[in-house]
């Protein structure tokens, strides 16, 4: 299935546009609204170069300024409340979470108990800008409904839309009456922020934000009774072994995992997963230029 990246743009969307759009000092507004703002899929900024967009997959310079340490500074400490402190956890992965928006950070780091507490000097940040793209994998949402839920698995390279199109498989069945559990760690399925708005997840899904993926896994099995668990990007092996006590206790699971194509790995989580049995679909997204190719296949072929 080949589908255009098109997005409603809904007030959410225009919302988090704006936020984005807000973080950068106000020479820039105007310039970054003159290259195709209303298609920018990031905001891509590194020390001693021209500020940049990622428009369908490629960068397109908006300014010639090059960037300095101070306005990487500037926009962290705005993006954090200017308490460093408050985003170590996810600092730690590389990135601070900004209401629904996630901005990853690069730079010479600071360590306490192995862990990076902050950065001493800054070199580059990316604020990835959230969309609601409705239709754009409606025939693996359809082949979903109408065939009774089976466990997905949602595969693609970094920057492909794997969280666009989990949050728009997770509305669909949620709208159909399943009850989802939803665990949104780094708050960018649901984009929740402190003025109540949020991506649509659909009527039936229940979310918590900002906790480990493991552990809101356990907690949402305990307290909501879903009928699927929803989680983006399993990355680390205790989120691995969660989805397998998911497993075990009889509820659906759709997640999602860096792999251009699972299938072709002879070893990492997305093929490990996969063999042990887990998941029964793949839905593997592929980018085309400014398309991008979702396919729905069954596991093992």
């Amino acid at each position: 299935m080949l589908c255009r990246i098109d997005c409603l743009r809904d007030v959410m969307d225009m919302d988090k546009r704006d936020l984005a759009l807000d973080l950068l000092p106000g020479a820039w507004r105007d310039a970054a609204e003159k290259v195709g703002w209303a298609e920018a899929e990031e905001i891509r900024l590194r020390l001693g170069r021209a500020p940049a967009l990622l428009l369908a997959g490629s960068e397109r310079v908006f300014r010639q300024e090059p960037v300095t340490e101070e306005q990487l500074q500037r926009i962290l400490e705005k993006a954090t409340g200017a308490s460093m402190h408050a985003a170590v956890q996810g600092l730690s992965e590389g990135y601070v979470s900004y209401r629904g928006l996630r901005i990853g950070v690069c730079g010479t780091a600071v360590t306490r108990e192995g862990k990076v507490s902050a950065f001493r000097h800054l070199s580059s940040l990316a604020v990835r800008i959230p969309k609601e793209c409705r239709g754009i994998c409606d025939e693996a949402a359809e082949a979903l409904l109408r065939w009774g839920f089976r466990n997905t698995l949602v595969s693609g390279p970094p920057g492909a839309g794997k969280t666009t199109a989990l949050r728009e498989l997770i509305r669909r069945l949620s709208d159909s009456g399943l009850r989802l559990g939803v665990a949104d760690e780094r708050n960018e399925l649901s984009a929740q922020d402190e003025t109540g708005t949020c991506f649509d997840l659909g009527r039936c899904s229940d979310v918590i934000c900002g906790v480990p993926k493991a552990e809101a896994a356990m907690m949402l099995l305990r307290g909501m009774n879903p009928q699927i668990l929803a989680m983006d990007e399993i990355t680390a092996r205790k989120d691995g072994e969660a989805l397998r006590r998911v497993y075990g206790c009889g509820v659906g699971i759709l997640a999602s995992v860096h792999s251009a194509d699972p299938r072709k790995e002879t070893g990492g989580q997305a093929r490990t997963l996969l063999d042990q049995g887990l998941f029964s679909q793949l839905l593997i997204i592929r980018q085309e230029g400014a398309r991008r190719r979702y396919t729905l296949e069954k596991w093992p072929p």
